[in-house]
């Protein structure tokens, strides 16, 4: 019996699109069974979502600048079904502009994301980090991450992840051959971003059976444009002795490493995941 309040297309066993998506408007949009959250099957999974947010910033307000930081905040159940995503210029700029951007269930918005876009500049003599470059994705095992978590979108993904991951740390790779819209061409940090949030599942600190753990927030930074494809995750987890931790994880393309991400998390003992 279906779930009453899971409207994803395809939750009946009806076709599902090829997509996490399907545009009704120039601002609304339904979403797909491959959307669905691991928490609750009436709910979205934040990866997409908080792709899809960031798809409708690049599309609706192209520039060359570059995105260096977009945070998401969760204030609510993501609901599946139809909703809407709102975009606005917060401070504008020729160099420098924030903006800001939301999905909205009828009048109660679910997140709330800022995107920092910054022009960019010719630093190639001085380009460097400290972090380190994963192994490429065919040289890790295959890791079917839908054997440790529910839901559609988990079912979605192609996964690999090292030899040496245990609980608290794994070196991953993610990638999926759904675009985040029916018929659109995901652009370029969103094709990233819509995996990311999948990091505070990868490197599992605690069976989720018997102990929850979802993250409240995620916050990434970019140092450059991402190429579209596997993203890379070095994650690590900590959870704190009074409720509460953190997923950080170092991000990589094709290229090379290209920024960081960090969850906070809300940790409940004795409260499974559905």
């Amino acid at each position: 019996m279906p779930d009453a309040l899971n409207r994803h297309l395809g939750h009946d066993g009806a076709t599902v699109p090829d997509s996490y998506y399907v545009r009704l408007g120039e601002d609304r949009f339904v979403s797909t069974l491959h959307s669905q959250g691991a928490w609750q099957p009436g709910e979205q999974h934040l990866a997409p979502a908080s792709g899809l947010v960031l798809a409708e910033v690049e599309r609706r307000l192209p520039s060359e600048k570059i995105v260096s930081r977009v945070s998401f905040d969760i204030l609510g159940v993501i609901h599946s079904g139809e909703f809407t995503i709102d975009v606005s210029v917060v401070r504008p700029g020729r160099t420098i502009e924030l903006i800001e951007a939301s999905m909205r269930h009828g009048d109660r918005v679910s997140i709330q994301a800022r995107v920092w876009r910054l022009l960019g500049s010719d630093t190639e003599a001085v380009t460097g980090s400290e972090w380190t470059p994963l192994a490429a994705p065919e040289e890790m095992p295959a890791s079917p991450f839908s054997q440790r978590w529910g839901g559609g979108y988990i079912a979605s993904l192609a996964g690999r992840q090292d030899a040496d991951a245990r609980p608290g740390f794994a070196r991953s790779w993610i990638t999926s051959p759904l675009p985040l819209v029916d018929g659109e061409v995901d652009p370029p940090a969103a094709a990233v971003v819509k995996f990311v949030d999948t990091a505070n599942g990868l490197a599992i600190r605690a069976d989720p059976r018997t102990t929850f753990f979802p993250n409240v927030d995620l916050t990434i930074h970019l140092v450059r444009t991402p190429e579209p494809g596997w993203v890379g995750f070095e994650t690590r987890v900590a959870f704190g002795p009074t409720g509460v931790g953190e997923t950080a994880s170092v991000l990589s393309d094709a290229l090379g490493p290209i920024g960081t991400a960090a969850q906070s998390l809300t940790v409940r003992m004795g409260q499974g995941a559905k």
